[in-house]
């Protein structure tokens, strides 16, 4: 039985007081005080302290064979406090490669939590994804500009390219502009450095799309005859590029926030270094918390500083399309994008009656109908 709630500490030393009298009798006194034998000799045995209180102690071992120690505790507090948004699975992820026994990822985030370093609702907006990605790197690469932020010297339009199946930075350039020659400044150097991947994704402005709704620009024409197949993102669709996006949610947690820069050097410095610690010691969660640099290598395709001639089938009609952008044909104008303006295309037969496919190097870039009323051409 326990005691009555009335009162309980002074009831307790009260009955500890009747049950050590010369003529106590501790089983009447339990029978009276409506208590186990048990407890009443627990709070006699107690009662030889003289500073006892009657209060209940708490039930918690005073030891912990389980509990993490108080080295390996600053250890998990030291790699949060240099990288305040990694989660405890990352955390432990980096303490293992450094050889150290870290407990379970769990205990890590109670540990995160005990010591302020994260709150109780911080992982509710946590959402599962389905991913999907390349077979091996150099498959594809995602390309696309970050939204400018201001620095001291004007705005900063951060360019940023990432191999679909590594997560590799491949680009992290602070730039002043989002125009073409900028664009293909930084990509020569890429491609120089890594070699040429085989398909590029991108979104549908500037400078990889037009206003109109264009698929083929001075930039995408410039990479189609390089040997990359071009796409774009699904207008309004930006998860199409989502390896992309997730990048750059990614660097403003970690690396912009808030951060004020003076300087577009001090910015180019920041992103050189932060992009050594994404690719070579953060763990990635998609990647079984491994590192970008793990599934990467450089590609066997060379950048090609000198461009071979265009070559088509000697059974495809080859026009060169004119300065408003189109190509003439069965004496009509198709429309094919003005980005190919002097360039060769061929024209081959599709499988519908009627319909002709247009091809710039290896990319189909229209189909033409002649059977429409107002000849024009579709483009791909």
């Amino acid at each position: 039985m326990v005691w009555n709630e009335v009162s309980i500490m002074s009831a307790r030393r009260e009955f500890v007081r009747l049950a050590t009298q010369p003529d106590g009798n501790v089983r009447e006194l339990c029978r009276r005080f409506a208590i186990s034998p048990t407890t009443a000799y627990k709070w006699i045995a107690r009662s030889a302290d003289p500073a006892e209180t009657y209060i209940d102690r708490s039930r918690r071992p005073l030891t912990s064979p389980h509990e993490t120690g108080a080295a390996m505790t600053q250890k998990i507090l030291r790699v949060r406090d240099a990288h305040p948004v990694w989660n405890a699975r990352k955390i432990r992820r980096v303490l293992e490669r450094e050889g150290e026994r870290v407990p379970a990822a769990s205990t890590v985030g109670q540990i995160l939590k005990r010591n302020g370093r994260i709150s109780e609702s911080a992982s509710e907006a946590a959402q599962s994804w389905q991913r999907f990605e390349r077979d091996a790197p150099n498959e594809l690469s995602q390309i696309d500009f970050k939204g400018f932020f201001e620095t001291g010297e004007g705005r900063c339009y951060p360019l940023t390219m990432l191999d679909d199946h590594s997560r590799y930075s491949q680009i992290l350039k602070a730039c002043t502009n989002e125009q073409t020659d900028t664009v293909k400044c930084h990509l020569i150097e890429c491609f120089r450095k890594y070699g040429m991947p085989r398909q590029m994704n991108m979104d549908n402005g500037n400078p990889w799309g037009t206003s109109f709704g264009g698929r083929y620009t001075h930039l995408t024409v410039w990479l189609i005859r390089r040997g990359v197949r071009v796409s774009h993102s699904r207008p309004m669709h930006p998860q199409t590029n989502g390896k992309e996006e997730r990048f750059h949610r990614t660097l403003k947690a970690e690396l912009l926030g808030n951060r004020w820069f003076a300087t577009m050097a001090e910015v180019q410095r920041a992103f050189d270094a932060w992009r050594e610690i994404y690719n070579h010691e953060r763990p990635h969660e998609a990647l079984g918390l491994e590192v970008p640099a793990s599934r990467y290598q450089v590609s066997v395709r060379p950048y090609p500083e000198e461009l071979p001639p265009i070559v088509y089938d000697s059974t495809d009609l080859v026009r060169k399309v004119q300065s408003r952008g189109s190509v003439k044909f069965g004496g009509h104008e198709y429309y094919v994008g003005k980005a190919f303006t002097q360039l060769p295309v061929a024209l081959r037969p599709a499988a519908e009656d009627g319909v002709m496919n247009v091809f710039f190097c290896h990319e189909r870039i229209a189909t033409v109908n002649r059977r429409d009323s107002l000849p024009a051409a579709s483009p791909e």
